[in-house]
């Protein structure tokens, strides 16, 4: 029954006869709160067959994945989202192998759960999928692929310097363990592509770590040749939605990702916002992945990421200073150009990354002073 006829029948009587059961009351007045709430809540997906891409650009928050189950830490990211109207979602990170518990048998309740949540708020998610681990204890692939035909899966890398293995990253030089990440984003692309709530969905950076046992070149080769594969694949299951690759290292192969990237119409993102970061900066040749940001700016999306170590030095060597938050800001926005922060919440930070939010410049603007036209990539962009 539509709203508009029951209330016809229901509320506007004759003169003569003013008496109004109290129950078609009640039911009037539940029906409009549904109605409300529908309306506010579950925005329409995106019609089949539509060419643009969602385009919401502006600050978000970036979410640690071990914080994805934290109901007290999760409280008070949704109390700040709530209150800041310059945040506009956030980004989470969620392992490979938590989101697949066997071949192609997948666990996305997780990410329902908080796109539930942001889409009540009228905020947005920007999903990230975590091919490489940074503890050695993580659960970073499923179990299956262990097996002799993936050659284990993952390799043990060490931070430069260090003697201890600090984490694992896929090995993506094997076609099989490609093809089962490729499987992945194509159930999630099926999932949420056409999700209006749904911001964007990313590949981890491309710094590989030093591998306890070297790769050979044709490994590295590959590695970075099926990256690619990877990512082209994410542009046909994501058709409107953003698709990022983060890149930092090794210098010598992001023009050509950056190349492929530019092609389908994918997005730029990068670990760390870093002003005074040699690597990152270089001008030589190959030039580091700050120049490709402010080359491609206005060409395809820029989305760089505030991580924890960015709040306490502007190198990674610790050899350059600590900046403010403003300064941070002023650096992706202006040197980075970008359309996207993602700015991770740590608590000693928190605070601080809330009051810059609260400045004019955030304020005036959905994009919240950022970089915010379409793309040229694009074919157009569906903002809402």
């Amino acid at each position: 029954m539509k709203i508009d006829n029951f209330m016809k029948r229901n509320v506007i009587l004759p003169i003569k006869n003013k008496r109004i059961n109290t129950l078609s009351i009640v039911v009037l007045f539940v029906l409009c709160i549904m109605h409300a709430s529908f309306g506010t809540a579950q925005a329409a997906p995106i019609p089949p067959g539509t060419t643009g891409v969602k385009w919401n650009p502006g600050h978000y928050y970036t979410i640690q994945n071990w914080a994805n189950d934290d109901p007290i830490y999760m409280a008070k990211v949704y109390k700040e989202l709530k209150a800041t109207p310059a945040l506009r979602g956030m980004q989470m990170r969620f392992l490979w192998g938590w989101l697949e518990k066997s071949p192609g048998v997948y666990d996305f309740s997780i990410i329902d759960k908080h796109l539930s949540k942001l889409t009540a708020m009228n905020k947005r998610l920007v999903i990230q999928v975590q091919t490489k681990s940074f503890e050695a204890d993580w659960k970073l692939i499923p179990d299956y692929l262990k097996a002799a035909k993936y050659e284990g899966g993952a390799f043990p890398f060490r931070d430069w310097g260090s003697k201890t293995i600090d984490g694992y990253n896929i090995k993506l030089w094997n076609t099989n363990v490609r093809d089962r990440l490729i499987a992945l984003h194509k159930a999630l692309g099926k999932r949420y592509n056409s999700h209006p709530n749904i911001e964007g969905i990313g590949m981890i950076e491309t710094a590989m770590g030093q591998a306890v046992k070297p790769l050979t070149t044709a490994q590295t080769d590959k590695w970075f040749d099926n990256l690619i594969i990877v990512q082209q694949k994410m542009r046909t299951f994501f058709p409107n939605t953003m698709t990022i690759q983060e890149i930092n290292y090794p210098r010598e192969y992001l023009k050509q990702i950056t190349t492929a990237m530019v092609k389908m119409g994918g997005a730029l993102g990068c670990p760390d916002v870093y002003p005074d970061e040699p690597g990152l900066n270089f001008t030589g040749s190959p030039k580091g992945a700050y120049h490709h940001f402010s080359q491609l700016s206005g060409v395809v999306p820029i989305a760089p990421t505030v991580e924890k170590v960015n709040y306490l030095n502007t190198r990674g060597d610790k050899k350059g200073h600590v900046p403010t938050i403003q300064e941070l800001l002023v650096f992706a926005r202006d040197d980075l150009k970008a359309n996207y922060i993602f700015w991770q919440r740590i608590p000693k930070y928190v605070n601080q990354v809330l009051e810059v939010m609260s400045f004019k410049n955030q304020r005036t603007t959905p994009s919240g002073g950022l970089k915010a036209a379409c793309p040229s990539a694009y074919p157009s962009c569906i903002k809402n």
